[in-house]
């Protein structure tokens, strides 16, 4: 299994998120967890070549998730991580079917890399409350990420799961290694 962090750019990360200091607070553990105990983390940045886009303030991953030397980095042009961006063909290369995600935006390039890998026949783990959203004119982002992890992804497309039965799950890679 490896860990794969979506879209955290400083740009995409604002307060406006729903629950912003629980997914702060959740993502940091999930990286800390995975680190020590060896699990694989990767990143994923948005670049749309437009407003989000090399060179642009704010295109760089959040200060507080920063990647550590070695961790590599899969840049993307369209919502789903697994789409172009090399971190397919990565995971094959490796033999890994087995995907932790957490990051954002919930409806948009979480949803579409959580399906994008379902497709690819990934297994896709979504712990609670490590995506989010802002509103939107139709859902608080409370009601969009319910739907989504509640009702949309889960048992669907992926494995929603409690926050410490991820880290719990993380924990036990270690050991099967």
């Amino acid at each position: 299994m490896i860990l794969a962090i979506v879209d955290v750019q400083e740009m995409v990360i604002v307060k406006e998120l729903y629950a912003y200091h629980t997914f702060v607070d959740h993502c940091k553990k999930l990286l800390q967890t995975a680190r020590e105990n060896g699990m694989e983390v990767v990143f994923v940045r948005h670049d749309d070549g437009y407003e989000l886009t090399k060179g642009v303030e704010g295109f760089e991953i959040f200060e507080a998730f920063s990647p550590l030397p070695g961790e590599r980095i899969f840049d993307k042009h369209v919502n789903s991580a697994f789409k172009e961006s090399g971190l397919l063909s990565y995971l094959k290369e490796k033999g890994e079917n087995k995907v932790m995600i957490a990051g954002a935006q919930t409806e948009y390039c979480i949803d579409a890399t959580i399906k994008g890998g379902f497709e690819h026949g990934l297994e896709i783990i979504v712990p609670a409350y490590c995506n989010t959203t802002v509103d939107n004119e139709f859902l608080s982002g409370e009601e969009t990420y319910r739907y989504y992890n509640e009702m949309m992804w889960n048992r669907r497309y992926a494995k929603c799961i409690p926050f410490e039965k991820a880290l719990e799950l993380i924990k036990e890679e270690r050991s099967n290694c």
